[in-house]
């Protein structure tokens, strides 16, 4: 057998000649009218026509893509100190993260809030947290001391009245 001799085992097919009339007719399987009938024909991505649609000015509402969000204050409620701590315990920053009701990350922001939810029975010192002013009520009633700078809800920053007498 020589090589000129070699046939395959199926025969080869032609492609279907798209565009030039033939046996497809006038439309050569495109279908009718429109852009995709016509040659070099490229569709939009529809994900470009949800970007076009969102506001380009800086600082419109609230990014969609922006994972880089972090609270500011780190915000735990007078039951979690309830369960988590003992009498006579320091509630701070440091103890909180450790019994694991705050994260390393809100560690690192060093501002947690200590709010009014639950009760407490026991009594506890709180250092270096921001306290709301029902919670150092509920603590000082139950024979606890709250120590810190400043109580949430009594430093408030007053108005001075310019020389026409209205506030800024």
């Amino acid at each position: 057998m020589q090589l000129h001799q070699v046939q395959p085992k199926t025969p080869n097919r032609k492609p279907k000649t798209v565009g030039r009339g033939g046996k497809r007719g006038t439309t050569s399987g495109r279908g009718t009218k429109g852009q995709r009938a016509r040659s070099g024909h490229r569709i939009r991505p529809e994900f470009r026509d949800i970007l076009k649609k969102l506001p380009k000015r800086r600082g419109h509402g609230i990014s969609l893509f922006n994972t880089n969000y972090k609270p500011t204050v780190a915000i735990v409620n007078l039951d979690q100190i309830e369960k988590s701590f003992a009498v006579n315990e320091v509630v701070s920053p440091v103890s909180l993260e450790a019994k694991g009701l705050i994260s390393a990350a809100n560690l690192l922001l060093g501002r947690v809030k200590i709010l009014g939810r639950g009760e407490v029975s026991k009594a506890l010192i709180v250092r270096d947290c921001f306290v709301s002013a029902s919670v150092a009520k509920s603590i000082t009633a139950a024979g606890g001391k709250v120590e810190v700078k400043a109580v949430a809800g009594k430093a408030r920053i007053t108005k001075t009245p310019n020389k026409t007498g209205k506030t800024k």
